[in-house]
């Protein structure tokens, strides 16, 4: 099966430093460049941003953000499949993590219910890159705060951009 590369990429940041901040970046990235239709890719999107959020110990984010996931998911199960999730287990785990949050319960790593030959394909390409595929909770400080870590000198400079183009129309 060939899956898009932003795909593979979300994955690999998910199981492999559980770098959820990244996750989102991958998949918004691909999800604006085809156009930023249906549900599937902000659903996924919203699942490693709740994460991001419990592992970081704001339940009210990580609550919103999991139940939108879910929501926004429940309508792409065909898609799911086609990506080499196994649907009903996903929504199972993804509702346990919910009652998880509601219970303001510490976070643990998640794992998504992959196809073995999904799995498979996400090991080898996170080798590649020296990355393990891991179980065990990751500890990066520099991963549990990215956004207030990040340089967002180009995402400043773009907003100025776009104002600038905005004041011009009118």
């Amino acid at each position: 099966m060939n899956y898009p590369k932003a795909w593979i990429d979300y994955l690999i940041f998910f199981h492999t430093e559980q770098d959820y901040f990244e996750c989102h970046e991958v998949l918004e990235e691909h999800w604006k460049n085809e156009g930023m239709k249906g549900n599937l890719w902000p659903g996924l999107i919203q699942i490693a941003v709740a994460l991001y959020h419990q592992r970081r110990l704001n339940m009210n984010g990580a609550k919103r953000m999991i139940t939108s996931g879910i929501q926004k998911l429940q309508s792409e199960k065909a898609a799911l499949h086609s990506l080499g999730l196994e649907p009903d287990t996903l929504f199972e785990l993804l509702e346990n993590r919910k009652n998880e949050i509601v219970q303001q319960k510490e976070f643990k790593p998640f794992l998504l219910p992959l196809t073995p030959s999904l799995k498979k394909t996400c090991i080898l390409e996170a080798e590649k890159t020296g990355k393990a595929w891991k179980s065990k909770l990751v500890r990066d400080e520099t991963i549990i705060h990215k956004h207030r870590l990040r340089d967002r000198t180009p995402v400043i400079e773009e907003r100025e951009k776009q104002k600038l183009q905005k004041n011009r129309i009118l």
